[in-house]
């Protein structure tokens, strides 16, 4: 089945002899495919024909339905875009063709993909080396219409496989496969994850250093399309605290990139003022503000660093760059931020030999809650 990604057009051409023009009726729903389909059309175009030409744009008319939200926990649904068009031919008006039936994503292709872009692949990322946080989960995203299974090696030795089935419900076209549970990057949250209650202590904090989750250095992912092989880098980190931003990548998945290195906090504050009578029987007291504040709020900041990477790395943080929803992992809650960077130079291990990145994010809210 055809995919729609929806942040780039999605043409549809209709050609037929003598044709004057033509009505599309697109159904946009969710829920079970073809079952849950509305009755009404969602939207019905129509277009004279040019040349005998007819074409429709209908990715922004899917992109509305798209409310991006992630509260730590992976999941992703799509939006089933079915269509059906009906010609008329000087002045006869046709019969409705049978439906035509998509898939949409909140994806995108780069330029010299082409028109209409499909990010045909099993895995939904774009790069086939994972840098993660030592005891963190490695989670992917498998299409399940392609993907079949996904193995976790060491060494080439199984120690872990979970079966990939097909479905008709829009709500599991993708799925996130993890080494932990889905959520949990930290010992802790595992646990609580789990439904169990935690009691921290020294003896259990220096045991969970000991050991990790079930260690691994090669995930295979079995597709119609064959076998992908993704290779996993644990990294260590003793002297700052890892952060982890999740984003949106271009095939319209969630997507983890871990910063290792330094990190800085800073606060931008704004302000309106206007000018208070302090005036009073002809006098005023000098303690009053004549210059009042009307109100006041902040905004915060982090410089965060990524510590080194391999170069395979740049498409995903072109992606990072490129993504509208992104959020950041703090004290095991899960914030909504915007990369405030927006200039980004590639780095290459033959130019600058050590590939590391430093990136501005900015918390997606007021430091004054303000929400009414």
């Amino acid at each position: 089945m055809s995919k729609i990604n929806v942040r780039s057009p999605f043409y549809i051409s209709i050609t037929a002899t003598n044709l004057t023009s033509c009505q599309l009726e697109l159904f946009i729903y969710t829920g079970t495919q073809t079952s849950s389909r509305p009755t009404a059309a969602t939207y019905t175009l129509n277009s004279f024909a040019v040349n005998n030409v007819c074409t429709f744009e209908i990715a922004e008319l899917v992109r509305d339905y798209f409310d991006n939200e992630f509260d730590g926990d992976y999941s992703t649904p799509i939006f089933w875009v079915d269509y059906r068009t009906t010609n008329t031919i000087q002045t006869t008006v046709g019969s409705a063709t049978s439906f035509t039936q998509l898939k949409g994503f909140y994806g995108y292709g780069f330029f010299e993909d082409g028109v209409n872009p499909a990010n045909n692949k099993a895995v939904l990322q774009s790069n086939t080396k994972i840098v993660k946080l030592d005891d963190a989960p490695a989670v992917i995203a498998v299409d399940t219409s392609l993907a079949t299974q996904v193995t976790y090696l060491k060494n080439g030795t199984q120690v872990f496989t979970k079966a990939i089935s097909s479905t008709t419900s829009s709500t599991t076209q993708i799925e996130y496969v993890t080494s932990g549970v889905n959520g949990s990057d930290e010992f802790e949250d595992r646990v609580i994850q789990d439904g169990g209650t935690f009691e921290g202590s020294d003896c259990l904090t220096n045991f969970s250093k000991e050991f990790t989750l079930f260690d691994f250095d090669t995930i295979l992912v079995d597709s119609s399309l064959g076998v992908t092989k993704l290779t996993v880098t644990n990294e260590e980190e003793c002297k700052f605290t890892p952060l982890k931003i999740t984003f949106i990548n271009k095939y319209g998945t969630l997507q983890d990139i871990w910063f290792f290195k330094r990190s800085n906090e800073s606060l931008t504050t704004k302000t309106e003022d206007f000018k208070k009578n302090i005036i009073s029987a002809a006098s005023y007291n000098i303690s009053k503000h004549q210059n009042k504040t009307l109100t006041k709020n902040g905004k915060e900041k982090l410089t965060l660093n990524t510590g080194y990477y391999p170069e395979a790395y740049n498409d995903v943080f072109k992606e990072m760059q490129l993504s509208e929803d992104c959020w950041i992992e703090i004290d095991s809650k899960t914030l909504p931020i915007k990369v405030t960077s927006s200039s980004f130079a590639y780095k290459t291990q033959l130019n600058d030999k050590i590939i590391n990145y430093t990136i501005e994010v900015e918390f997606a809210f007021d430091t004054i809650n303000n929400v009414r």
